[in-house]
């Protein structure tokens, strides 16, 4: 099974109270990082959800092949969508190879170390969380999510993808977008919130992260507060004092 990792330092989560009060959220990287390197990457984030949420990350099952000199990263990818076995968000048209791998590794994933109550992706991550939202809708899972945040999403352009896309998704969904994103440009995240019948929308003014500070970071809490089942019994996140 690909590599799992925990937000907190056990993993799977203990079951005491304290850890059945907090939402457990699967993370999915984007394209050519993995589980690990995500997780470093989002300290911020994972800082800020930590008295809410705990995140599991898990890796890609596909390697994307790494020039000689581009470093010995374990790059990922959770599909590729042209013949090269590479991955580009704004290809329209190409396959999505390796796409029924990677939904053999969630479903893999949620039985061992599941159920969890949302799924958070970013870039190619969020892509996947959108597909699977679509997938959930049409009934096509053999595991539930009760809301999805996306940052940096996009609507798949694969040709298999697209009968996903056909209806309305009726889930609680965040979106997180960077105003200045040249790799995943506003309007293709505008594309898949589109899909969603009640979405939530939070812009900054950067590029392509995970951005974790101001309103954004308000915007998070908010968002976990409104979908907890066990609101009373934590603070509501307003009411926590905010540099």
């Amino acid at each position: 099974m690909s590599e799992i990792n925990s937000n907190s330092n056990q993993s799977p989560p203990t079951n005491n109270k304290e850890d059945r009060r907090k939402l457990k959220i699967l993370a999915f990287h984007g394209y050519r990082q993995n589980g690990t390197v995500f997780k470093s990457k989002i300290g911020s984030f994972r800082k800020v959800v930590s008295k809410y949420a705990q995140l599991v990350f898990i890796s890609a099952p596909h390697k994307v092949l790494v020039e000689e000199g581009g470093g010995d990263e374990d790059a990922r990818s959770w599909w590729f969508n042209a013949e090269d076995n590479t991955y580009s968000g704004k290809c329209l048209g190409g396959p999505a190879i390796g796409f029924e791998d990677t939904l053999r590794l969630i479903e893999d994933v949620v039985k061992e170390y599941g159920p969890f109550d949302g799924f958070m992706g970013f870039s190619q991550g969020a892509c996947l969380v959108g597909l699977l939202a679509a997938m959930q809708q049409k009934g096509y899972l053999p595991y539930t999510f009760k809301f999805a945040i996306f940052v940096s999403g996009f609507r798949s352009g694969s040709l298999v993808h697209k009968g996903f896309y056909d209806e309305d998704i009726n889930l609680p969904s965040l979106h997180v977008y960077g105003e200045s994103d040249s790799i995943i440009p506003k309007e293709m995240s505008e594309s898949l919130i589109n899909l969603f019948v009640k979405p939530i929308i939070a812009e900054h003014s950067g590029g392509h992260y995970v951005a974790c500070s101001g309103s954004i970071k308000d915007a998070y809490l908010d968002f976990l507060y409104m979908v907890d089942p066990n609101q009373d019994i934590v603070e509501k996140p307003e009411e926590e004092k905010r540099p």
